[in-house]
């Protein structure tokens, strides 16, 4: 029976920490589902359309590369639903610090309680990624930063673009 993984966030933008979970969740699943959250209430400084392209050129190659499919998506209701939709039994979650692992561990136990069949694994970012979030990346591109180390160049480009002064 194939294992669908579904991977969930707001991408906005794609990082390297994100990569590095794509990386090691597409050796985990035969199909691997990245869920972009749409949440009313919240601005994205790029659109879901742009998000899922971004997530489908960087991430597609390295689900190639394992032998794992990859779909992209998006959802604007809780996690599980859309793990249920998907077909998935496994949530993937990463895991930066102690601070993350805390939160985590409070979303993991209400989920196992919704969605008894879908299990959520944690993966532990790499040392090198393990500062990055996607808001320090705004941060740092809105003022002008290099922020090359932190994203791939697609992303890095179009932050740049975002982010000129015209």
């Amino acid at each position: 029976m194939p294992r669908t993984a579904l991977f969930a966030g707001s991408f906005d933008p794609i990082t390297n920490g994100h990569l590095d979970v794509v990386r090691s969740a597409v050796r985990l699943a035969d199909l691997l589902v990245l869920a972009v959250g749409i949440h009313p209430g919240k601005t994205p400084l790029f659109s879901a359309d742009e998000r899922l392209a971004m997530l489908d050129e960087i991430c597609r190659p390295l689900g190639q590369g394992a032998g794992c499919d990859i779909v992209c998506t998006t959802f604007g209701d809780l996690v599980v639903s859309a793990a249920k939709r998907a077909g998935a039994t496994i949530l993937i979650r990463g895991l930066r610090d102690a601070g993350d692992f805390d939160y985590e561990m409070q979303m993991a136990g209400m989920n196992a309680v919704m969605a008894p069949n879908v299990q959520t694994v944690f993966l532990p970012a790499s040392p090198e990624v393990r500062p990055i979030t996607a808001t320090l990346v705004r941060q740092i591109a809105s003022m002008g930063g290099d922020i090359s180390a932190f994203v791939p160049p697609q992303v890095a480009a179009r932050l740049k673009k975002k982010f000129a002064k015209g």
